[in-house]
């Protein structure tokens, strides 16, 4: 980790101990968990898990898991109890923490398109890379070979761009593969108003590794801590690059290590009081 970035999270958990409300946002694959062909074999880097866990154990930090994701695969899969809040769809989902999952109504002439790029594939003989979720379809290459990867890529786009140009459905690339989804929502919104929720008083960061995070990196601006995760650099509005997951994992164990010193101080003065 370079000398600046590590000034630069010093900074920040200075601020993280003595704030009064804290909100840590994650994206999933690729953040909390190593990217997987078997989408549903990709559980959270144990270390990683394990820490979340105890930053929620402490009750001095909002833990948010933004995805891509449907809410009820990434809780089945995070391995964190209890759930913390989950936001899937890039928005258009919201698990609260007592289990309520409220979905954004989709409006029919989307639905309609989205059955049309799902038949396309069907077309194509490429249904075994979709995942069909509400609001989007999402065609995966991740595995596969830069020859097939370019081939297969081609002939989705060659109809699913038509269907978005028509019908105003949205086509987002991300790593591994692109997705054909209904315009609005995405992952910058999410933290706009998670940030709205808390006030002005917390202390916030979050954590992506993708091109659908940048939203939310914009989104945080100068609010929060924006950190970029991924085993090598790219170009990004992020403020900070940590590599996964032993990065991540230092990171949070510092998070974590805040939380207790603030918990400890605010503990004092009623140990005083009680003598």
């Amino acid at each position: 980790m370079e000398l600046r970035t590590r000034l630069k999270i010093d900074q920040f958990l200075a601020r993280l101990e003595s704030a009064p409300q804290r909100l840590l946002m994650l994206d999933y694959d690729g953040t909390v968990a190593p990217f997987r062909e078997q989408r549903d074999q990709a559980y959270p880097y144990p270390d990683i898990a394990a820490i979340l866990q105890e930053i929620m154990g402490q009750g001095q930090t909002r833990v948010v898991i933004v995805s891509g994701r449907d809410v009820n695969e990434l809780s089945a899969q995070l391995g964190v109890q209890p759930i913390p809040e989950l936001w899937g769809l890039y928005g258009m989902q919201r698990r609260r923490p007592n289990g309520v999952v409220e979905t954004a109504r989709v409006e029919q002439s989307y639905v309609d398109a989205l059955s049309d790029a799902e038949g396309w594939l069907g077309y194509q003989q490429l249904r075994k890379i979709a995942e069909v979720k509400t609001g989007g379809i999402a065609a995966h290459w991740r595995g596969l070979t830069e020859k097939t990867t370019e081939e297969i890529r081609a002939r989705v786009y060659l109809g699913w761009r038509p269907i978005a140009e028509r019908s105003g459905l949205q086509l987002l690339e991300f790593d591994g593969g692109v997705e054909i989804r209904v315009p609005g929502s995405d992952k910058g919104d999410v933290v706009r108003m998670l940030l709205a929720e808390e006030g002005g008083r917390v202390a916030s960061a979050y954590l992506g590794d993708d091109a659908s995070d940048e939203s939310a990196f914009r989104a945080i601006g100068d609010r929060g801590l924006s950190v970029l995760v991924r085993p090598q650099w790219r170009e990004t509005a992020a403020r900070l690059w940590l590599k996964p997951p032993e990065e991540v994992s230092d990171f949070l164990t510092k998070w974590l290590s805040a939380c207790r010193k603030n918990k400890s101080k605010g503990d004092a003065p009623a140990m005083a009081v009680n003598v």
